[in-house]
């Protein structure tokens, strides 16, 4: 186009695909693993990407997604279902019910979800968790959003600000942070945070749009168990906690122990989460299954039930990966950052900045972290003095920022919670943006204390 420059172009053409996509979904009722491969093949296309890399660019993206998260959410939907079939479900639902009472079932549901979530991937602590929601919101007569929002805010506050998630332990890597100090701030920030965005929030935005969960999906993870046959508290706790534990000590090996020791590889391996997971699911076979009186074939039928309705699912967040991928290869990404570098500001802002942009752009938060960290890092150069860990916590508030059709988690949220694409955009999307802007206040303030 004459008189434009290539960036410019970039930004219009981005912002003309994302609309187009919403509106392929929302007006025309396309479904979205449709609609999102038609939008990454025209972005591409509209882009100027050579043709040979187009469709390359979209299976990389799937198939990145899709090669880890695929199989954790498998496993994760077997382990759940594991847990909501035997009733260790009920027995975490009816424990906290009982703790908090059922007019603050809701702080409940995000203090489990923020310490579930420490270790845990957004995924796999939204996929353990969900059952619970359901079954929450069943017993207690409170709406699904009003239970889910929390839960939602717990796991997304510890997945943008505290290590070990994969975003802030690489922006740690790339401006040469503390981890220990990282951590402490994390949680002093995201503890407040996930509290008004999630239990707050969610209380008020529940009075407009209450939710309902789709009827296969409960029929899938909420089951009446038998009167004095749930687990007990300590097992089921045990069994759904096991992956955490084993991730958190793989952490605390890569901290302590040196690289290359023995000790650190076994324990890399058993706590990676795919490892972890596994073992989780091995051993709830026998506490969620033989101990419950259930024999080998009907647990097999209970795992091959389990897979069914997260078909849908899956392909939508590996489209939703592919689109992503051709936001990044075709350079938006890029041009966003360099922008943002230009315009001058307090460096704690400008990594905020930087990440939302990203965020907004790639609908992904790891990448929007590791990005925004490496386009930042040479801004802190020319200006000293300043607080590096403050600086992976922003870079981490942005990335979580206004979550939208691009972005993984929005498909989960919207399936799982059976909205329409706009009650999502007032439910999730908002949680998410006060999340990010209400973390980027803390962190301000705590940069005037430290």
């Amino acid at each position: 186009m004459p008189g434009m420059s290539h960036e410019t172009y970039l930004l219009l053409d981005a912002v003309v695909t994302i609309i187009g996509l919403i509106l392929l979904i929302t007006r025309l009722k396309l479904h979205p693993f449709v609609a999102l491969i038609i939008a990454a093949g025209f972005l591409g296309l509209s882009a100027g990407m050579p043709v040979a890399t187009i469709v390359s660019s979209f299976q990389e993206g799937f198939g990145g997604v899709l090669g880890f998260v695929g199989v954790v959410l498998a496993l994760g939907t077997m382990l759940g279902k594991m847990m909501a079939d035997s009733g260790g479900a009920d027995q975490i639902a009816e424990t906290l019910i009982r703790a908090f009472g059922k007019q603050r079932v809701h702080w409940a549901m995000m203090l489990a979800a923020f310490l579930v979530g420490i270790p845990l991937f957004f995924e796999i602590g939204f996929i353990l968790l969900i059952p619970l929601v359901f079954i929450v919101a069943r017993r207690s007569g409170v709406a699904l959003v009003k239970v889910g929002i929390p839960l939602l805010a717990g796991l997304s506050a510890v997945h943008g600000l505290v290590p070990p998630h994969p975003g802030p332990l690489m922006a740690i890597g790339v401006f040469g942070a503390d981890i220990g100090t990282t951590i402490f701030y994390g949680l002093l920030v995201a503890l407040p945070t996930a509290a008004i965005a999630g239990p707050l929030y969610g209380s008020w935005i529940a009075k407009r749009i209450p939710g309902h969960a789709s009827e296969d999906l409960l029929a899938h993870v909420v089951r009446e168990p038998e009167a004095g046959s749930l687990p007990g508290f300590g097992i089921t706790l045990l069994t759904v906690l096991l992956p955490v534990a084993l991730m958190l000590l793989k952490t605390g090996a890569d901290v302590v122990l040196p690289d290359g020791h023995a000790v650190r590889a076994w324990l890399d391996l058993i706590g990676h989460p795919i490892t972890a997971l596994l073992l989780a699911l091995l051993l709830s076979l026998y506490t969620f299954g033989h101990a419950r009186g259930r024999d080998a074939r009907q647990i097999l039928g209970l795992l091959e039930k389990s897979l069914a309705p997260t078909a849908a699912i899956v392909m939508v967040i590996g489209a939703g990966g592919g689109f992503k991928q051709m936001l990044v290869n075709s350079g938006v990404g890029d041009v966003i950052g360099h922008l943002a570098v230009q315009a001058r500001i307090s460096p704690i802002v400008l990594a905020w900045l930087v990440a939302a942009l990203i965020r907004i752009a790639t609908g992904s938060a790891t990448v929007a972290t590791i990005t925004g960290a490496g386009i930042v890092v040479p801004v802190i150069e020319r200006v000293p003095g300043v607080n590096r860990e403050l600086l992976v916590l922003a870079t981490g508030a942005g990335s979580v920022i206004l979550s939208h059709v691009n972005d993984a988690g929005f498909w989960m949220v919207k399936q799982y919670f059976n909205m329409s694409v706009t009650e999502t955009f007032k439910t999730w999307t908002v949680m998410e943006t006060l999340l990010s802007v209400i973390g980027l206040g803390f962190i301000l303030l705590l940069s005037l204390v430290v």
